[in-house]
């Protein structure tokens, strides 16, 4: 019996991996957050799977189910959201199943940064201009950042910047970059990524969260901070230049 941590990608269904659709399919037990997961990722289990809804469980209550399949010698997939990588909540799961000494593995999925930056069709280390990302989020309704991860320590770099449960305090958000990036630093919001309702929202630090209020977006969505975004004058990449050397 094994837990497969699946990620279940930003919200359209087909962007699963081939290696996570794979797992669903074998798996008799599928934990999903129902709120976040596609609904037609389902589908892919085997009949008769129990399926489980976590958008309302607690944390003690998603590993007991673990334990229970564990018992019964039922394969289960959790599928997260994205990728497990990166604000999932997958650590502490993990330690639980360690604790009790039941095996898992982890299969990537596509981020929620990586959508948004393919919705937007930029790259986010543009030569010369930026080579560095900072994902991170806000501190609010959720547990506090480590000491040294504020936003005005980590915009000192003035490196490509995603945020991550981060909208919701936009306005805030915007007032701790500025003194760093300068309100006419390039900013992108993008909520729900790849779905069919997705939004898109260019602009700057001066006129987001203005924008994001119109909008009425309060969640499912990424800030994108950075002269990445709108950058045109930039040296190629010395990746495909003819001056390479390609003989190695």
């Amino acid at each position: 019996m094994t837990v497969r941590f699946i990620g279940a990608g930003p919200g359209a269904a087909d962007l699963i991996t081939v290696r996570g659709q794979r797992a669903i399919a074998s798996s008799p037990v599928c934990l999903y957050a129902g709120s976040l997961v596609p609904a037609e990722l389902l589908a892919d289990c085997p009949p008769g799977a129990r399926l489980v809804d976590t958008a309302r469980m607690t944390l003690n209550e998603i590993v007991a189910e673990m334990l229970a399949a564990h018992v019964a010698g039922h394969d289960v997939a959790r599928l997260h959201s994205g990728d497990p990588s990166v604000f999932s909540a997958v650590a502490e799961q993990m330690r639980r199943l360690d604790a009790a000494a039941v095996p898992y593995e982890v299969i990537p999925g596509v981020p929620a940064f990586a959508a948004a930056a393919a919705s937007l069709k930029r790259e986010l280390t543009v030569p010369g201009v930026g080579q560095t990302i900072v994902l991170t989020r806000t501190s609010a309704r959720a547990t506090p950042m480590p000491e040294g991860e504020d936003l005005d320590t980590l915009g000192r770099s003035r490196a490509t910047m995603v945020l991550h449960l981060a909208v919701q305090r936009i306005e805030q958000v915007v007032g701790e970059l500025v003194p760093n990036y300068g309100a006419d630093c390039p900013v992108a919001v993008v909520a729900r990524a790849s779905r069919d309702d997705e939004v898109v929202l260019r602009g700057t630090l001066a006129d987001i969260a203005e924008q994001v209020g119109a909008a009425g977006i309060v969640r499912t969505a990424v800030i994108v901070v950075g002269r990445v975004l709108t950058a045109s004058e930039f040296p190629d990449s010395h990746l495909y230049s003819a001056a390479r050397c390609r003989d190695a």
